[in-house]
């Protein structure tokens, strides 16, 4: 994406309301990324990444959130030799390409996108694919420009053939929400958890301002969604997606790209939209500020006036006056669910345990005897 390009395509609306003598409310600049992973390559991918943020950065925005699965990749078309019943050895190959494509969190890629926040100076948000073992994540990263990572969140339910190549987020960064400093309270749920009640209200719990929703739907359905979460959360939805053509992908046979769903399909031409886009910045009084875009790949800017959300919360407060404690009530289990755990110490801890309960003993021991003698004394 050149610079005319982003120029041309940049939409940025400036909203501030204020009342005769009234103080305005504080305004961030945010800035959602509508561009596709360089697939394969997490490299060059995250060279695209700094060029995005150097260009919101010169556009002033503190605020950079990118798209579902950005880093290492969203296999859109892929089925990775998978039928019910059965798998093939190029899909298992093909999972290991994505597997090597993936990154550890922390590490090395954290690392360099936490530099170039840091050089920037801007919040970033970002869809990445986590690896953790031989298991694979659909993650959003929370990077500040002064802490680095300060927060993750793993996808709790892959959609459909995600799940064959996702694995599910537990309850620990199930509902992170975390501060930025000089921006607000920064919070995520990915694609369609963003459907689910209890996820959304996790996070308007927690107290989210700036709702991020990056994204692989890209269907005009998908914008009531994230005008629904607006005006229910009383908070800004930025959603982030990615515009893909098919040559955004390897060629065949590297990639076969089987989006029909049907086995024998035509593969799509290099010039085939395979992903349309849709981001969008929605206000917490449900007004579109930027987008939806279906025309490219595209930064989407806008200035956010933070006073809106008292201002909509004044109408509808979900976890405020609008709540009913009394009736409804949801808890959230914020453990980490390790398949496997190892008490290395408890063995000193029986010791210590038995020597407690020893030296106990002891004690009565002696004050029996004690009173004993006091007995026969008299």
């Amino acid at each position: 994406m050149d610079s005319s390009q982003t120029a041309q395509e940049l939409q940025v609306q400036s909203q501030e309301v204020t009342m005769e003598g009234e103080t305005p409310s504080r305004q961030v600049r945010a800035t959602v990324v509508q561009a596709a992973t360089v697939m394969y390559n997490t490299p060059a991918t995250l060279d695209k990444a700094e060029r995005l943020l150097a260009e919101a950065a010169q556009l002033g925005s503190q605020l950079v959130v990118f798209p579902e699965a950005f880093i290492g990749g969203y296999p859109r078309g892929a089925s990775f030799g998978v039928l019910v019943g059965s798998r093939t050895d190029r899909g298992r190959d093909e999972f290991r390409r994505y597997h090597a494509s993936a990154i550890d969190v922390p590490g090395p890629e954290v690392a360099r996108l936490a530099a170039a926040a840091a050089k920037f100076g801007v919040f970033v948000v970002m869809g990445a694919i986590e690896r953790a073992g031989g298991t694979l994540y659909c993650s959003i990263l929370f990077i500040d420009p002064r802490q680095g990572l300060v927060g993750r969140h793993r996808k709790a339910v892959p959609t459909a053939l995600e799940r064959v190549i996702w694995g599910c987020g537990d309850g620990s960064t199930a509902a992170t929400v975390v501060d930025a400093e000089g921006v607000g309270r920064v919070g995520a749920a990915v694609c369609w958890e963003n459907r689910m009640p209890m996820v959304r209200m996790a996070l308007y719990g927690k107290g989210v301002e700036l709702y991020c929703a990056p994204t692989a739907d890209s269907r005009d359905s998908w914008q009531a969604t994230v005008q629904h979460i607006a005006l229910e959360g009383g908070c800004f939805v930025l959603s982030a997606n990615q515009f893909c053509v098919r040559s955004d992908y390897p060629p065949p046979p590297d990639f076969v790209f089987s989006a029909s769903g049907r086995l024998d399909a035509d593969e799509p031409p290099p010039s085939a939209v395979v992903c349309r886009g849709g981001s969008v910045i929605v206000s917490p009084l449900g007004r579109v500020l930027a987008g939806p875009n279906y025309d490219g790949q595209a930064l989407l800017t806008a200035d956010l006036d933070m006073g809106d959300i008292i201002r909509a919360k004044f109408d509808f407060d979900v976890t405020g006056h609008y709540a009913r404690p009394d009736i409804f009530s949801l808890r959230v289990k914020e453990v980490s669910t390790a398949p496997v755990l190892y008490d290395s110490d408890s063995a000193s801890c029986h010791m210590l345990h038995y020597k407690h309960h020893h030296h106990h003993q002891q004690q009565q021991q002696q004050q029996q005897q004690q009173q004993q003698q006091e007995e026969q004394r008299m």
